[in-house]
């Protein structure tokens, strides 16, 4: 079967390239397909991915621990560190296989640098018994990415966020155009640039500042250049004005939610709040 399919020739693919399919997605694991095989067809792309998780976690405890076991842990997945901070992930991701007897498995699509070092330590003191099923959890988030690149059809289901912003001038009545602003990741090793983007006439990006992926969990912050924007439109006789770069800081705890900046501003003032 093509590396890119379509949910309509997976219905109607012989068991064996169906359970091939399967192994392709769940690290190997060609049973998770011969058993999902017998629910289709499939309606939609969520009621493909369900019941293939269904099968998965139908199974045997020692074929869970086995599927698990398949997948490579946190350490060997995690981008974007330090090497101190790489090394620190690898001597936890050990102690958890160490205690636990499988690996850590954290799905890093969905959660930024520090959410997973934060997220490997809370875990390791877990129970075995809650550890297997988070591990299954993230086999479902890390399945559901692979499922979404590999095949097309209706009823995809949910697996990215998006991140926008709208600025309104509530001096002149009117949305904020002409706004330049940043977008940064902040982290331990200080603010990563991620995006920089002016306001257009309503106010908002022509393009939300992230999307079309799940949201990786973290701090991150907006610098919102207001100074230039007013400068223009208050009495020239004010030499420095009161407000200039405005930051604002906030966290992103749903990596398929929406999270949208809505800032208000006067030349004095400003509001922030968390829109739809």
């Amino acid at each position: 079967m093509s590396a890119r399919t379509s949910l309509a020739a997976l219905n109607a693919a012989p068991p064996g390239l169906f359970a091939a399919f399967a192994a392709d997605l769940f690290a190997g694991a060609a049973w998770v397909g011969e058993r999902a095989a017998a629910a289709r067809p499939f309606a939609t792309l969520a009621a493909l991915h369900e019941g293939l998780m269904a099968a998965a976690t139908a199974a045997a405890p020692a074929e869970r621990r086995a599927l698990i076991g398949g997948f490579p842990d946190v350490a060997a997945e995690a981008a974007g560190l330090t090497d101190e901070e790489a090394a620190a992930l690898a001597r936890s991701a050990a102690a958890y296989r160490a205690r636990h007897g499988f690996p850590c498995l954290i799905c890093t699509a969905r959660h930024g640098p520090e959410a997973i070092l934060a997220a490997v330590a809370a875990r390791l003191a877990g129970p075995p018994e809650a550890e297997e099923a988070a591990a299954l959890r993230e086999i479902g988030h890390i399945t559901r990415l692979r499922l979404l690149d590999r095949v097309e059809g209706p009823g995809a289901p949910p697996a990215a966020g998006r991140l926008s912003t709208h600025v309104l001038d509530t001096h002149a009545g009117r949305p904020a155009a002409g706004v330049a602003l940043r977008l940064f990741a902040l982290d331990r090793a200080g603010r990563r640039l991620l995006e920089a983007r002016t306001t257009n006439p309503d106010g908002r990006t022509d393009a939300p500042l992230l999307h079309g992926a799940p949201l990786r969990t973290g701090r991150y912050e907006i610098e919102f250049d207001l100074g230039p924007y007013f400068r223009a439109r208050v009495d020239a006789g004010i030499a420095t004005l009161f407000l200039d770069t405005v930051p604002v800081r906030f966290g992103i705890d749903e990596p398929e939610g929406h999270y949208h900046v809505a800032l208000i501003a006067t030349p004095w003032s400003y509001t922030v709040y968390r829109g739809s």
